[in-house]
C-alpha cells in the first residue's frame, strides 16, 4: 500500500473535510496490510485519522480510511439508525457499526448500500439509492444525489479541490505526515 494511494483517495478525510473515504489495493500478503494499517494508525491516530480494512478479496483489500470522531457523529443522525436498522444493525456504537459493515461487505452478494452513511454521504441520499436502487437522482458526483442538490455540489467542487491540492503538494515533496490535518477529539 503506498502513501500515493492514500493521498489520491482519501485527502478530503485527512484534511478533516469528510467523515471517511474507501479504496483499494493490491496486497501480496495479507499481514502486510495488517502491519501497514497499524504503522498508519500509530502515525496517525493521535491526529483522529484511523484505517481500517473492510474486506479482501483476491489480492486486493478495500481500506477505509475515517475520522472516529465524525463517523459517531454521522452515525448518531436518526435518519442513519433508521436505515441501519432496517439493515439490521443492532446497535449505534462506531465499532458495532464497522464490524457489522465488515460483515455485510464479505457476505453481501452486491456492496452494500448503507456504506455511504460511513462516508459521511447525506442520510437522505442514502436513502433515495437504496429506494431508487441508484436510479432517478438528481446529480451524481462523489455519490448519487436525492436530496438537497445544491449542497452537494458544493461539496463534491470541495472535495475536489482538496484533493487536487494535496496530491500537487504530495507531488512537490510535502510528507504525509504535514498533510494529514490533527482533529482529534
Amino acid at each position: 500500500m503506498s502513501e500515493d494511494l492514500i493521498i489520491k483517495h482519501c485527502s478530503p478525510t485527512l484534511a478533516g473535510l469528510k467523515t471517511a473515504n474507501l479504496f483499494t489495493c493490491v496486497y501480496s500478503q495479507k499481514q502486510d496490510v495488517e502491519r501497514y494499517t497499524q504503522e498508519f494508525n500509530r502515525r496517525f491516530s493521535h491526529k483522529g485519522v484511523k484505517m481500517q480494512p473492510l474486506g479482501y478479496g483476491e489480492k486486493r483489500a478495500l481500506i477505509y480510511v475515517f475520522r472516529p470522531t465524525q463517523l459517531k457523529k454521522d452515525l448518531s443522525d436518526p435518519q442513519a439508525q433508521s436505515i441501519l436498522a432496517s439493515m439490521g444493525y443492532k446497535s449505534f456504537d462506531c465499532k458495532a457499526c464497522l464490524n457489522r459493515l465488515k460483515s455485510r461487505v464479505k457476505k453481501c452478494p452486491e456492496f452494500p448500500h448503507e456504506i455511504g452513511l460511513f462516508l459521511g454521504y447525506p442520510p437522505e441520499d442514502v436513502r433515495g439509492f437504496i429506494l431508487h436502487k441508484g436510479n432517478c437522482c438528481k446529480c451524481c458526483g462523489c455519490w448519487k444525489v436525492y436530496g438537497n442538490e445544491e449542497k452537494a455540489l458544493r461539496a463534491f467542487a470541495k472535495y475536489k479541490k482538496c484533493s487536487d491540492i494535496y496530491y500537487s503538494k504530495w507531488l512537490q515533496g510535502t510528507p504525509i505526515n504535514k498533510l494529514v490535518v490533527n482533529k482529534a477529539a
